[in-house]
């Protein structure tokens, strides 16, 4: 079994990653009712936190059926990442988890995410100050390094390990890389494999297929697997996995139906919690990924992504249920 500290995650678990403008509730919750062991808020900046901005505050929210869950939080300034440790705390998630791996230029250029691959011992110190300001588990979430050329992660791994982490989670890119290319998980395997590591290694980059999930566990012993992009649209691949994990065979394909009442129940709760207007236009961007593959779907997500109230959606819905239906 796997722990973070006195959290019991199960057997190989399967992680949700934290993503901005996507892992939010409404999405948390399709995920986890098809079988994420483990989830993260959105990114969370710490100067957002500490001057109370709206978008950054809003993203504390987690519920009871989530747990365990983590908050993740991200910033360049010691100090403030101390002060957002402590509101953090107080929102009572299970874990508090730092970002030290998101390549986008609007946070790597102001030094936070993977900017402090830069900086090891910044990182080392920033990590510290934060595993002393709350009485929860802290764990990383990081990249391979800032470059091919400085890939220091058995370093890194070793450090943050040192002073008080109680997992960490590599993303099997380097920050140049940004998302292109593969992943290289031979370097999370050597940190894996590192004789002084005792605490979970978690790998991340490019499992979107129950096969790539076993050869990662296969091949490079990692603790558990974290899921990102492939989940978008898709929350069923963390039962599929299971499923494959446990039989050697696939599950079946999502059908129709299924499809179609996880993107209402998605709907639903996206309009709940950020409201109707809010909540409609941020649905538009997942229901390619519903009905991805899908054939005949084209016009109906055309109409999906210009309605704009929830009732006319849920006709659209209906619609190419029907549509569908007609054509099996």
């Amino acid at each position: 079994m796997v722990k973070i500290r006195d959290i019991d995650l199960g057997e190989n678990p399967l992680l949700l990653a934290p993503m901005e403008d996507v892992s939010d509730p409404p999405f948390r919750k399709v995920c986890k009712n098809n079988g994420a062991d483990f989830m993260y808020t959105e990114f969370i900046s710490s100067e957002g936190l500490i001057r109370d901005a709206l978008k950054s505050t809003e993203k504390l929210d987690i519920y009871e059926y989530e747990r365990p869950i983590g908050i993740q939080i991200f910033g360049s300034d010691i100090t403030s990442m101390r002060e957002a440790t402590h509101i953090a705390t107080q929102t009572n998630p299970n874990i508090i988890d730092i970002n030290y791996g998101c390549p986008v230029k609007a946070v790597a250029c102001k030094g936070a995410g993977a900017a402090l691959l830069q900086d090891i011992p910044k990182m080392v110190e920033m990590t510290k100050t934060i595993v002393e300001s709350t009485h929860l588990p802290v764990t990383v979430k990081t990249r391979l390094g800032w470059d091919k050329d400085s890939i220091k992660i058995v370093e890194v791994a070793e450090r943050l390990q040192d002073i008080g982490i109680y997992a960490i989670s590599i993303h099997g890119r380097t920050r140049k890389q940004m998302y292109k290319g593969e992943a290289d998980w031979e370097p999370i395997a050597e940190v894996k494999n590192n004789p002084r590591m005792h605490i979970p290694v978690f790998g991340n980059g490019d499992i979107d297929s129950p096969e790539k999930a076993q050869m990662a566990l296969n091949t490079y012993g990692v603790d558990g697997l974290m899921i990102g992009r492939a989940a978008i649209g898709n929350p069923w691949i963390f039962n599929q996995i299971k499923h494959y994990f446990k039989t050697g065979n696939h599950a079946e394909e999502p059908s129709i139906e299924q499809r179609v009442e996880v993107c209402k129940l998605h709907l639903k709760e996206s309009i709940m919690w950020k409201g109707e207007r809010r909540g409609i236009f941020e649905m538009r961007r997942h229901y390619g990924n519903y009905f991805k593959g899908i054939p005949g779907v084209k016009p109906f997500r055309a109409k999906l992504v210009e309605a704009d109230s929830e009732e006319h959606i849920l006709f659209i819905l209906g619609e190419l249920l029907s549509y569908r239906l007609e054509k099996v």
